[in-house]
């Protein structure tokens, strides 16, 4: 059974932080870099970090410097943390496996069969 789980969202105040947290099922998270996504309304998908399964990052120019992947291979888990927030970082959030190359393009959903609910991320000014 496909599981992309993310949660960890809400609302914040600029500056604020948030740690989202995405536990996905065995058959994606051990053979893939993992990435977190996100989609604000009326903008398309845009993959904004990924991790290699060794740990190797990759962020775009949006968030790097604020924002920190990583995964947890024991608890099938991947994670985001996210600091200094500002108002253009509310979108809906979710996690997927991902081409590290990829990162700070816009990717279709049709790209994989699977996606989570996503988590809600809301900064306010």
């Amino acid at each position: 059974q496909v599981q992309l789980v993310e949660s960890g969202g809400g609302l914040v105040q600029a500056g604020g932080s948030l740690r989202l947290s995405c536990v996905v099922s065995t058959s994606i998270f051990s053979m893939n870099a993992m990435g977190w996504y996100r989609q604000a309304p009326g903008k398309q998908r845009e993959l904004i970090a990924a991790v290699t399964t060794g740990g190797s990052t990759n962020y775009a120019n949006s968030v790097k410097g604020r924002f920190t992947i990583s995964r947890d291979n024991a608890k099938y888990t991947v994670y985001l943390h996210m600091t200094s927030l500002k108002p253009e970082d509310t979108a809906v959030y979710y996690c997927n496996a991902a081409f590290f190359g990829r990162v700070g393009l816009n990717i279709s959903p049709r790209t994989y069969d699977y996606w989570g609910q996503g988590t809600q991320v809301t900064v306010s000014s």
